[in-house]
């Protein structure tokens, strides 16, 4: 079982929180403007504050304006557990899959200061002899 959790940007549609949390029970899976989490428009500096303070990777679809916050963020000396980047055009399965391999199979700090981007890269050929 891994300690991380999630947070799902208000923009991310509120059945990938409800599936992980089927598929997965034990993962820790928070959405923008629910129970603990930040309410809707919070801004995204306070935003990268709360992933930090609660050990969840920030689940979001903001291209425009994350990475200049993250490099702030990082600037002053603070850190993130990670953020995954969705991208504009992938299946709701495949985002729940790659959520639970980051969840399960991801060591303590492997995302720090990052932005994963999904989908994960899945090559594994072995190299030839």
């Amino acid at each position: 079982m891994n300690a991380l959790g999630f947070l799902l940007d208000e923009h991310i549609p509120i059945v990938i929180q409800e599936r992980l949390k089927q598929m997965e029970p034990r993962v820790r899976v928070y959405a923008i403007g629910d129970g603990i989490a930040p309410p809707k428009g919070t801004p995204d500096p306070d935003i990268l504050s709360w992933i930090t303070a609660h050990n969840c990777m920030l689940v979001t679809n903001n291209r425009s304006t994350m990475a200049v916050h993250l490099r702030a963020h990082l600037g002053r000396g603070q850190h993130v557990p990670g953020i995954v980047q969705l991208p504009r055009r992938m299946n709701i399965g495949a985002i729940l899959d790659d959520l639970l391999l980051i969840w399960g199979a991801s060591l303590p700090g492997e995302f720090r200061d990052q932005i994963v981007y999904l989908p994960l890269q899945r090559d594994f050929r072995l190299p030839p002899d």
